[in-house]
């Protein structure tokens, strides 16, 4: 009988709870380099068969045909200012590589758990601070800051996992109290 408290199952847990989330904040990053044609497929969808979403929330379907036509011109016409979503792409990729050293031995690098929650909590000034002074939409910055939220969810399981693990793990190679 297999026990599914144990530091194994643990362990296993955890690892694949840092698959989820390296596979989210990976995903997350490859979407910055296509940014030109993925907001030219999204604003031609709110005028083809996403034009019930955009019926129900018009000021979306504003934003996004407004971002749209701002990028593909930056694109066509600045293309070096799209340099700064390649970076931010490489920047999660950079971090996802980071939460391998949590992978192989999440005791000894928990920090990694706790720089990506700092990290999530980081989001939400950024947005309050960023969003205004780049004109945009308050609407927009919460949903920006529910990445921040979303992301540091598992993120606090796995944290809480971590410490399990590693009170059973030292409570398993703590010397056994011998009898006099």
């Amino acid at each position: 009988m297999s026990d599914t408290n144990g530091p194994r199952a643990l362990l296993a847990r955890i690892r694949a709870w840092l698959i989820f989330f390296v596979v989210c904040l990976v995903l997350s990053g490859l979407t910055a380099f296509p940014l030109v044609t993925e907001l030219r497929w999204l604003d031609s969808s709110l005028t083809g068969w996403a034009a019930p979403v955009a019926q129900a929330l018009p000021g979306l379907a504003e934003w996004i045909h407004e971002v749209a036509g701002g990028v593909a011109t930056a694109g066509a016409e600045a293309p070096y200012l799209l340099y700064g979503t390649d970076w931010l792409a490489f920047a999660h990729l950079v971090i996802a590589v980071a939460f391998h050293g949590a992978y192989r031995d999440p005791v000894r690098n928990i920090w990694v758990v706790e720089f990506g929650m700092i990290a999530c909590v980081g989001i939400i000034p950024l947005a309050l601070i960023c969003g205004p002074i780049r004109d945009i939409p308050f609407w927009w910055s919460v949903i920006d800051m529910s990445f921040g939220v979303l992301g540091i969810l598992p993120l606090l399981h796995v944290r809480r996992m971590i410490k399990r693990l590693e009170a059973v793990t030292a409570a398993a190679a703590a010397p056994a109290a011998v009898p006099a």
